[in-house]
């Protein structure tokens, strides 16, 4: 397996399971029923357990966009060295960027966002060089 399919695994696996946090918050806080249910007045999650939903949701969104990039670099044949730095970097980065969120460290949160938009935008570059 290549390096960026690798860390492309690893990131997806990781922002599958930072839900895991913020959901025991609920049933501690909830109950599980009114967690697992609808209720019409929720009790509110802890300040953390709130970043850290929003880090999962803006993880989720942005490795839709990174996923698809490195994807679409392997069918094309454009897998390199450069695309295998971009998702070592972006993984690392996705991660600080989830604990800053989560712990409400507002310039590591807004860097490690922009370092992963960078590396998502340096495989972009390399898929879209291919047709230069």
């Amino acid at each position: 397996m290549s390096l960026d399919l690798k860390y492309l695994a690893l990131i997806t696996t990781f922002t599958g399971l930072i839900w895991i946090p913020y959901i025991i918050n609920a049933i501690l806080v909830r109950g599980v029923l009114e967690t697992v249910g609808y209720p019409a007045q929720s009790k509110p999650l802890a300040p953390w357990a709130q970043r850290m939903k929003a880090a999962h949701q803006n993880a989720v969104e942005n490795l839709v966009v990174f996923a698809v990039l490195v994807l679409v670099a392997h069918a094309v044949g454009v897998s390199n060295q450069a695309t295998a730095n971009a998702a070592v970097i972006y993984f690392w980065a996705r991660i600080v960027h989830s604990a800053a969120y989560t712990m409400r460290v507002p310039w590591v949160r807004t860097i490690s966002f922009v370092v992963g938009f960078l590396c998502q935008m340096a495989v972009a570059w390399q898929v879209l060089s291919k047709w230069a």
